[in-house]
């Protein structure tokens, strides 16, 4: 009935009346209130005062989105679907709070556009995490996430609280705008336990930690070793040469390589863990993986998609054991081109677990680290392949942000001791290539044969982020050609092409990266902007992502089960754009709980390194301050109040500029800075400038 709801609003520019809806439609009068109401909770449709009807893209100054509110109180309206967050100031957040989804009344204010708060569509807020402090003796809860201006009435709780326990609360009931009550279901810890630090962020992005009693049941009827009846219909690669390739400490390997060289092609084998054999629909375990989404990596920690039986156990292809795969196999002429592959049901046997660190000392120095020397000759074929295989990548617009990323160093007890740079050598460039390959070969198999299928898209960026960006470089001065920047993957891979002779590179292919919209998971192929393909997917990393799991099944149901018909389709269409909306929804939230622990870290580190000074360069600038960045990516906060002198927010240049002294402070400009503060808990480093203004 939604469907032909939308459909019907859509032919109309005017609200409609229920009564002039079910004139056409013909429904039961009441299951129809109860679908508007639905769509409109989604944003889709606005109910007006008169209680009529219209779809929310024709009401102009109408926007509905997500909630993001800032430390200083007010608010921004976020929704990829617009060019600009809209600012919402304190006094038009109508009590909305962080994670609401809003609808939002547009204005325009002092030539700028703001927004107001006319109504909360669904206030997704559902459990809370927490510290516990004893008031008149009595358990208190302090929020962890500062944005969230509420209170918490603890109606149930623990005899064995103390202060400083960190809770997981569940809300019970709203009583008012601002006040909830709720029921402590669980507690984390102390907040002087080691670790206790990143589980708190974990419950508080609602990462599972634990598998259910019902999990372990059925993880406990799965074996350990492949059986007999496994190998039923599979092609036996156990005397291949295939090995893995992954990261010193990785324990959840789930993808192999093998290869061989003939008269005028590679033969590329890549080898996927089957865990969709295993993790069936139907059970507890397949409920859990899916509710999960993700293994979620923060710090030194793996917070498991899947129980480290499966994981780590059976799943993983581990060296000298027999693992069940899904191979493709593919014939890759010496000009990178796919001239013939096969997908089929495999069963390996990893001759060796290799890592990056010695993978890149044979590609890069020419030293073979001891156990590798009788696969050198290969590592070379490979070597050969990726660098052909990139070089097709980068012609079909593979767009290659060198954005580095920070990486936690940690003592025994958790607490963060260095901060350094992500490396990314031949080796890690090696798997990519390959494993895009591969994607790229199963979702153009499942896109021609016309069926439903899960894909990784990226959708095109939006010419108003474009030509945002484009005056930026106008405002930095900085010469590369704006005409030639059109809105295509190969104009983008050539900007940052050029871009590589400046210093502020980093940080200007960073804020490209912001303009374009972000992957993510969709039963809609509308293609890759940022690889420059038409058809791909994520297969090759089931034991950690959801998708691939039921790309994999896909796979199964579709080639080795052959089990095509109405019922199938019919079945995955109504199905699979709620997986790809769940494991999006699920990406983000762990992508958002990294960064919140490395900003934890980051700041837990620098509280051992006031008054030290350093040399760094602006990211961004606001009307509060900027921000600066050292060598190590640890960023920091100039606010405006420790400057010299009276500053002013200057947008035309992006920069704050001395009223009296003009000394201008500007994106991709180095300053000296001392840090004055840090807070483990606020996650935030203070800096004020020393010397180095850039006049």
């Amino acid at each position: 009935m939604k469907d032909k709801i939308l459909e019907f609003l859509d032919n109309r520019d005017k609200a409609q009346s229920l009564k002039e809806i079910n004139d056409i439609l013909r429904v039961d009068q009441n299951l129809l209130a109860k679908e508007l109401e639905i769509l409109v909770s989604e944003g889709l449709v606005h109910e007006t005062k008169k209680n009529k009807y219209i779809l929310l893209k024709y009401c102009k100054s109408l926007r509905v989105g997500k909630i993001d509110i800032a430390k200083n109180g007010y608010g921004f309206l976020e929704n990829d679907d617009y060019d600009d967050d809209i600012f919402i100031s304190k006094d038009n957040l109508n009590n909305a709070i962080e994670g609401d989804i809003a609808l939002v009344d547009i204005f325009t204010r002092n030539n700028k556009i703001e927004g107001k708060v006319i109504k909360i569509l669904n206030r997704n807020l559902k459990r809370v995490v927490g510290e516990i402090l004893y008031v008149n003796d009595k358990p208190t809860i302090i929020l962890d996430d500062k944005k969230l201006d509420i209170e918490i009435i603890l109606e149930n709780y623990f005899n064995n609280l103390v202060d400083g326990h960190k809770v997981l609360v569940e809300l019970d009931k709203q009583i008012d705008s601002k006040k909830f009550k709720g029921t402590i279901i669980k507690i984390i810890g102390h907040k002087n336990d080691p670790d206790i630090d990143i589980l708190t962020v974990a419950y508080k992005h609602d990462i599972e930690l634990e598998f259910s009693r019902e999990v372990m049941e059925e993880v406990k009827l799965i074996p350990s070793e492949v059986l007999d009846k496994d190998r039923i219909g599979r092609v036996d690669l156990t005397e291949e040469e295939i090995f893995t390739i992954d990261g010193d400490d990785t324990k959840d390997i789930d993808d192999a390589i093998s290869i061989k060289e003939f008269n005028d092609h590679y033969e590329l084998g890549v080898h996927i863990a089957d865990v969709s054999y295993y993790v069936r629909r139907g059970t507890k375990l397949y409920e859990a993986a899916y509710e999960r989404g993700t293994s979620s990596y923060l710090a030194d920690r793996v917070l498991p998609m899947l129980p480290h039986e499966l994981s780590n156990g059976i799943c993983s292809l581990n060296p000298g054991a027999e693992r069940l795969t899904i191979s493709v196999i593919m014939n890759i002429d010496f000009n990178g081109k796919i001239k013939e592959y096969n997908i089929f049901p495999s069963i390996i046997k990893s001759r060796k677990q290799m890592t990056y660190k010695c993978v890149n000392k044979i590609l890069e120095e020419n030293i073979i680290p001891n156990g590798y020397e009788n696969f050198k000759d290969s590592l070379m074929k490979m070597f050969k392949l990726s660098k052909i295989l990139r070089e097709r990548m980068l012609k079909n617009g593979y767009i290659e942000f060198e954005i580095p990323e920070a990486k936690i160093i940690q003592d025994e007890d958790g607490k963060c001791i260095d901060v350094i740079k992500k490396e990314q050598h031949e080796g890690e460039l090696l798997i990519e290539a390959f494993m895009i390959a591969a994607n790229e070969t199963v979702a153009t198999h499942i896109t021609n044969m016309d069926l439903p299928f899960i894909y990784r898209v990226h959708g095109t960026p939006k010419t108003e982020k474009i030509n945002d960006f484009k005056n930026l470089l106008k405002i930095l001065n900085i010469n590369v050609n704006n005409k030639d920047i059109d809105i295509n993957s190969k104009s983008m891979q050539k900007l940052l092409e050029n871009l590589k002779n400046y210093k502020e590179n980093a940080i200007l292919s960073s804020l490209l990266l912001r303009s374009m919209q972000k992957a993510i998971y969709s039963s809609d192929n509308i293609g890759h902007f940022g690889l420059g393909l038409k058809n791909y997917t994520h297969f090759t990393s089931p034991i950690r992502r959801f998708p691939d799991t039921t790309v994999h099944e896909l796979l199964r149901t579709y080639l080795f089960d052959k089990n095509i018909n109405n019922e199938t389709i019919k079945f995955y269409n109504t199905i699979l754009p709620d997986i790809a909306k769940h494991s999006s929804e699920k990406e983000q939230a762990s992508v958002e709980a990294e960064r919140e622990v490395v900003d934890m870290k980051v700041a837990e580190y620098m509280e051992n390194h006031i008054g030290e000074e350093y040399i760094g360069m602006i990211t961004s600038v606001t009307n509060f301050g900027f921000f600066v960045e050292l060598p190590n990516l640890i960023e920091g906060l100039v606010h405006i109040n420790t400057l010299p002198g009276f500053y002013v927010y200057v947008p035309s240049l992006m920069a704050l500029v001395g009223k009296d002294n003009k000394v201008k402070y500007q994106i991709g400009k180095e300053v000296k800075v001392k840090v004055i503060s840090a807070s483990k808990i606020n996650k935030t480093v203070d800096f004020e400038v020393v010397d180095g203004s850039s006049k």
